[in-house]
């Protein structure tokens, strides 16, 4: 959840520092802080509540930037509230030892009272500072260095963690650590200096070259040695796998738009065509996924399959549900991971489990696929990270290659998803006979023209603009969907609702009598995703009992129609399309609508309040 930088080497440190925080400051900006180590002289730590900017602006007012040592870290609060105090990094009593964490230690408080009982004091209400004395007070009893503190400090944890940690008394190594919490090492030139960070954007421009720790590794990094890295349960020593990384700069920068989201939602043409590209031959009626090819067995046998996934994720999920079972005639079961793993749900050995994350790193997730794998299913992953956790958990997968996605409020995460679940589910329903070859082919030259269809819809934005512009004001909205735009109007709904701090609700259009249409009146806005396929007579009834309650009606239609044009407020036009690819154009005119109203109110539609890009915490 928080953000974690570091640098070790023969430049300067901080100017390497904050731009990393400042790539890195999705996954958190409640506050943000620093540590700089000059060899003349002591350990400078500045940190303040605010973002990255703020602690910026508190550096330039005259404090020594020098030092070819440091980290930096901004932080998405769980224990304390958002504070200078609570700000990271801490420091242990003694001030020797300091401490950059993302995660959460379950059992601090009891870690606490014993360590208050030794004669320690702490300042903050953080488990972090608990952690930093427990390092300390380990130190301090074993009379060992301090990777040995760490070690045994972290065998008496509970809970997830990636750390750095930096001795006073050993100024030329940093420590860090990880357990359910991305880390990833950056190699510089001839081992000569290193990286850390929680993703591999702060430091992209100076390697190529990258380390990410697995689970329950320690590495302990010092200037112009090798990195050594070791088992945290076990002390056994590790030989790393040095990874390449694809990521380029202009991936992570705007590229002239006024918000990454704004960038994201108008890379989606190209990102659906990256996800499909080498994929789908539409010409010759060939997908071709590995990941599903080396393990077709699995899915054919399968009794069911279980999605489990998160927030935008779980939408793409229960898109995927209605693929899988109409084209591939498969029986699916879509979980939100964080439920999954706590109602002792029943998995059995002929089960496979999709797992789907952006980031990769999501924990409520990776618990899941751990107790799916327990159980003895069969885990396939689908991410955007390439080397992330789930990618690593996972028995197998693919990737949507996506690029980044910097803004909160996912854009590209979702269509490249349900892109990649599309060819899965045309795949195995070919494979099954369950689709004639017309009908194949036909889906597969439908399925190539979706970035065109998604180009011409980001075309009437000012449209959308306009539309945005009468309802900013609203305090509630409705959406409605039904089959495969159900989870549309869910996604619709959690888009306005992330960035522009509107309530809003998604339902099946068929719901909305059994409880919503009392909220129905004059000031009401209700999204209606009306496209010619499916049940389209129903929701038309649906749009005539909103108009009878004088519910005012913003409609998602094909092109050509003039049945919901006669009735609707405001319509929006999508290209003709299958059905069950249709989630892949509505689902734009929701993201331009959201990002619209959130500009016109003012929001701050990358770093939406209280939100963070990746939820590497339960």
């Amino acid at each position: 959840m928080c953000g974690i930088t570091g640098y070790i080497g023969y430049r300067n440190a901080y100017p390497i520092i904050i731009k990393g925080l400042q790539r890195l400051e999705y996954r958190g900006y409640d506050s943000a802080g620093i540590l700089l180590y000059n060899d003349n002289e002591d350990a400078l730590i500045s940190k303040t509540k605010g973002k990255v900017s703020d602690l910026e602006e508190l550096m330039n007012s005259g404090i020594s930037k020098e030092g070819n040592i440091g980290f930096g870290h901004t932080r998405w609060a769980t224990h304390g509230v958002p504070n200078d105090v609570n700000s990271h990094p801490h420091t242990s009593n003694s001030g020797n030892l300091v401490i950059i964490h993302n995660g959460i230690i379950e059992n601090y408080d009891s870690i606490k009272k014993e360590l208050t009982k030794r004669g320690y004091t702490f300042k903050s209400d953080t488990d972090t500072e608990v952690l930093i004395n427990l390092i300390e007070e380990v130190k301090k009893t074993n009379n060992c260095k301090l990777g040995k503190a760490i070690q045994i400090a972290l065998n008496e944890v509970i809970g997830a963690y990636a750390i750095t940690v930096f001795d006073k008394e050993k100024p030329d190594e940093l420590v860090v650590a990880r357990l359910g919490s991305p880390i990833a090492i950056g190699i510089g030139k001839e081992n000569k200096e290193f990286f850390i960070a929680s993703d591999a954007s702060p430091f992209i421009e100076y390697t190529k070259n990258a380390i990410y720790l697995e689970d329950g590794e320690m590495a302990i990094i010092r200037k112009d040695k090798e990195i050594e890295i070791r088992k945290i349960n076990d002390d056994s020593i590790i030989t790393p796998e040095i990874q390449q990384l694809k990521m380029n700069l202009e991936q992570i920068e705007k590229g002239g738009y006024d918000h990454f989201m704004l960038k994201e939602i108008y890379e989606q043409p190209h990102a659906i065509t990256d996800t499909y590209r080498g994929r789908l031959i539409a010409n010759k009626g060939i997908i071709r996924m590995a990941g599903i090819d080396d393990n077709m067995e699995k899915f054919l046998n399968a009794d069911r399959i279980i999605i489990v996934a998160c927030g935008t994720s779980w939408h793409a999920g229960l898109v995927a549900e209605y693929l899988f079972e109409d084209l591939a005639r498969i029986p699916v079961e879509v979980e939100y991971a964080s439920e999954f793993r706590y109602r002792n749900p029943i998995i059995n050995d002929n089960d496979v489990v999709i797992a789907i994350s952006q980031s990769g790193e999501t924990a409520d997730t990776l618990a899941a696929i751990k107790l799916a794998k327990e159980k003895g299913a069969f885990v396939f992953g689908i991410c955007n990270v390439v080397g992330s956790s789930i990618a690593r958990e996972a028995h197998a997968g693919a990737y949507t290659h996506a690029g980044p996605e910097i803004g909160v409020a996912s854009t590209k995460a979702f269509t490249t998803q349900i892109t990649l679940l599309s060819l899965i589910a045309l795949k195995l329903g070919k494979k099954k006979g369950n689709l004639s070859n017309a009908k194949y082919h036909n889906y597969l030259q439908e399925l190539e023209l979706i970035p065109k269809k998604v180009e011409s819809l980001l075309a009437i934005d000012e449209k959308v603009k306009h539309i945005a512009s009468v309802y900013k004001d609203a305090t509630n909205c409705l959406y409605l969907g039904r089959g495969f735009n159900f989870p549309v109007a869910l996604e619709g709904a959690l888009k306005l609702k992330e960035i522009s701090y509107i309530h809003a609700e998604g339902y099946p259009a068929a719901e909305m009598k059994h409880g919503p249409i009392a909220l129905i009146d004059e000031n009401m806005p209700i999204f209606v995703i009306a496209t010619n396929k499916g049940h389209y007579e129903k929701v038309v009834s649906n749009i005539q009992e909103i108009k009878a309650r004088k519910g005012k009606i913003i409609a998602i239609v094909t092109e050509g129609d003039t049945t919901v044009k006669e009735i609707a407020d405001h319509i929006i036009e999508i290209p003709d399309t299958e059905e069950a690819f249709t989630p892949l154009l509505t689902t734009i005119p929701f993201q331009l609508l959201s990002y619209h109203i959130a500009v016109m109110l003012n929001r701050n539609v990358d770093q939406p309040r209280n939100l963070a890009k990746a939820v590497t915490v339960e």
